[in-house]
């Protein structure tokens, strides 16, 4: 994949423990389209696909995390859902705080990354695990961790739901990814169009 900017990752962890494979996209057909505002959904992932993800990426986080108490940073206000269950699959010690960022508008990004909500809370040498619902051109994350790094943390870790390798513009590490999918718009499971589709438990793709 050829990227129109690189830009070296910040903080990376290592393990001798492997992990699980990224999982690919899975098309659902059992349900049916579903229309939000002035546009039509088809079903793309499953809730059963996504929570079983989701334990998997319990487990390969408590392979990293376990005895360091890592503060879990979950990004609002897509991430909301993903965080809460990702938590709950995390058998091990760790705090979570939350900030608010955002970069799109209706279906598009816009290329920009608004700071809404910021820490209250001293994170220097903490450990960090970014919890995003998706990563895009990835321009939110590489606005966000130069001041992160500021703060002085000991490290940190992105872990998303999903990511759109083609859509990359930034050559960020993402460690720890659920599914990569194609550059299409998605919505449900905290992913929303224009605020609606968020409490969706699967996930959808734009009918085109």
């Amino acid at each position: 994949m050829v990227l129109s900017q690189k830009v070296a990752p910040l903080f990376e962890f290592t393990t001798d423990k492997p992990l699980l494979p990224r999982q690919k996209y899975v098309m659902s057909q059992s349900y049916p389209i579903i229309q939000l505002h002035d546009l039509q959904f088809r079903p793309y992932l499953q809730a059963a696909e996504i929570q079983k993800r989701v334990q998997e990426l319990g487990s390969e986080l408590k392979q990293q995390y376990a005895g360091q108490n890592p503060l879990f940073l979950g990004v609002l206000n897509g991430a909301f859902v993903f965080a809460a269950d990702l938590i709950r699959a995390c058998d091990f010690e760790c705090e979570v705080s939350f900030i608010k960022l955002s970069s799109y508008r209706g279906t598009r990004s816009t290329g920009n990354v608004a700071t809404l909500i910021g820490l209250e809370q001293s994170i220097e040498g903490r450990h960090l695990i970014i919890v995003e619902d998706i990563v895009d051109s990835g321009k939110t994350m590489h606005s966000l961790l130069p001041d992160l790094k500021a703060m002085g943390i000991a490290s940190a870790a992105i872990c998303t739901l999903l990511v759109k390798p083609d859509a990359m513009q930034y050559d960020l590490n993402v460690q720890y990814v659920g599914f990569e999918i194609p550059s299409k718009f998605v919505v449900g499971y905290g992913l929303d169009y224009n605020q609606l589709g968020r409490n969706l438990p699967d996930i959808y793709q734009l009918v085109k």
